[in-house]
C-alpha cells in the first residue's frame, strides 16, 4: 500500500477541481493505496501570504509530503496557469520536495484553449522540485464534471477514459516505485 497526498490548489469550497481529486481519491483507495487530501485553501492565508515557514499549518503540509509515495496536484486554470494558491504553497516547500516520488498534475478549466497548462506552466514547477517521476498529466473541461448535492461529481464520459488511463498509469507507477526491493531511477 502506497500513500498518495491528493493537492488541490482551488480556493473554493465547492470546486470542481477539489470534487474531480476526490473522485480519483476512491479510484486510489480501490486498489489499496492510502489517500491523504490537502486543499490548500484550508491553510492559513496569512502563512501562505506572509511565507511562514513556520507557521504549524505549513509545517504540516511539508510533512505530508514527505510522508507521500505519490502526489497528485490538481489545480483550476487561471490565466492560463495554475492557481495563484497552489503556488504559494509551492513556494513555501522544500526546492526537493517532490524527491523521489511519482507526480500526477491536473488541471480542470473552462476553456479547451487551457489545455496546455498542464505541461507548459504546471509540469516545470513540478519538475523542478525533484520529482522522480511527472507522469502523463490530465486536462479536463469544467462540463465534463458534473457536481452532485452531496459533494461528489461524476466525470461524464467524454472525459473519463483519458482522466482514468492517466490515473491508473499514476498509480501502477506509485505501485513500481514503492515496491519492496532496489529502487530504480526512472531519471534519463
Amino acid at each position: 500500500m502506497a500513500t498518495i497526498l491528493s493537492v488541490s490548489g482551488s480556493p473554493s469550497a465547492t470546486s470542481r477541481t477539489a470534487g474531480l481529486l476526490r473522485h480519483l481519491d476512491a479510484r486510489f483507495a480501490a486498489r489499496g493505496h492510502l489517500t491523504v487530501p490537502l486543499d490548500v485553501r484550508t491553510l492559513p492565508a496569512r502563512a501562505l501570504l506572509g511565507a511562514d515557514f513556520g507557521h504549524p499549518g505549513i509545517v504540516r503540509a511539508r510533512e505530508l509530503f514527505e510522508a507521500a509515495d505519490g502526489v497528485v496536484v490538481a489545480t483550476p486554470v487561471y490565466k492560463a496557469a495554475y492557481s495563484g494558491l497552489l503556488k504559494s504553497l509551492l513556494d513555501l516547500l522544500p526546492q526537493d520536495a517532490l524527491a523521489g516520488r511519482t507526480v500526477l498534475p491536473l488541471a480542470t478549466g473552462g476553456s479547451t484553449a487551457h489545455t496546455l497548462a498542464v505541461d507548459y506552466a504546471l509540469r516545470p514547477v513540478l519538475s523542478s522540485m525533484s520529482a522522480e517521476h511527472v507522469v502523463r498529466g490530465a486536462f479536463v473541461l469544467d462540463r465534463h464534471i458534473v457536481a452532485r448535492d452531496d459533494g461528489s461529481v461524476v466525470v461524464d464520459e467524454a472525459a473519463r477514459e483519458g482522466l482514468y488511463d492517466v490515473a491508473d498509469a499514476f498509480a501502477a507507477a506509485v505501485e513500481r516505485a514503492a515496491a519492496p526491493g532496489p529502487r530504480v531511477s526512472s531519471a534519463v
